[in-house]
């Protein structure tokens, strides 16, 4: 089979615009209050903050929303659909975080349902809109990828990583970086990208939870502070 190329390479080139245009590098997911408060000087600090998110914080409760999205679009679970995509959209911590994530996801939505027209897609964003519910990118890909073919052992660890190579983009430009130490960074955190990605698989939406206090924290500063080279 052919087709599931044109999927994984979208779904893995989430982070470049310019490739599938989500406008992720406008976010920085509270990285750019981090940077400036001095949390994040250097390549261990971000990959350390990273790990933190990915593994304990909203990093792993997207995981989760990913796989179970895909697995009820699999199963043609409309109602579980629903359910999940309602409560990812009121699972954000901070203002921004849902701006985030919902501008993405319907930036997401407008390309993918011009290049890719799908059914099921038509009638999440259809449901969605009556219930003035907000959509969220992981869901949204999570569908997508199932409906493409993809298996969620390819699917959720390209989307992780997309997630973590957008963010140690930030940094990168933030601390700032090198490139090769950009590089660097997302190679130290593939085995927490394969670690959460198999953890997903295994949780229920029962698990959803954050323990990652201080990227919530940072969240909220970036609201507020003064100059800001990004949205979130």
């Amino acid at each position: 089979m052919s087709f599931p190329c044109v999927g994984t390479v979208a779904l893995a080139k989430l982070a470049l615009a310019c490739a599938f245009p989500t406008g992720s590098y406008s976010y920085s997911h509270g990285l750019e209050w981090a940077v400036e408060a001095g949390y994040i000087n250097d390549r261990n600090s971000l990959v350390d903050w990273l790990n933190a998110d990915l593994c304990y914080g909203s990093g792993r409760n997207e995981a989760i929303f990913f796989y179970h999205a895909s697995r009820s679009a699999t199963k043609h679970d409309r109602a579980k659909l629903f359910e999940i995509a309602e409560l990812a959209a009121t699972f954000r911590g901070t203002s921004e975080f849902a701006l985030e994530s919902s501008q993405q996801a319907a930036a997401c939505l407008t390309t993918l349902r011009k290049v890719w027209p799908d059914s099921l897609l038509d009638w999440l964003l259809e449901i969605l809109c009556e219930h003035h519910v907000q959509p969220v990118l992981a869901v949204v890909l999570g569908v997508r990828s199932a409906r493409q073919g993809i298996p969620t052992s390819l699917a959720l660890p390209a989307f992780l990583q997309s997630y973590i190579a957008n963010l140690v983009t930030a940094g990168v430009r933030l601390i700032p970086l090198g490139q090769t130490d950009g590089q660097l960074a997302i190679a130290e955190l593939e085995q927490a990208v394969l670690a959460t990605s198999m953890q997903a698989k295994k949780a229920t939406i029962d698990d959803l939870g954050s323990a990652a206090f201080m990227v919530d924290l940072a969240s909220m500063e970036h609201e507020t502070q003064y100059t800001r080279l990004f949205r979130s």
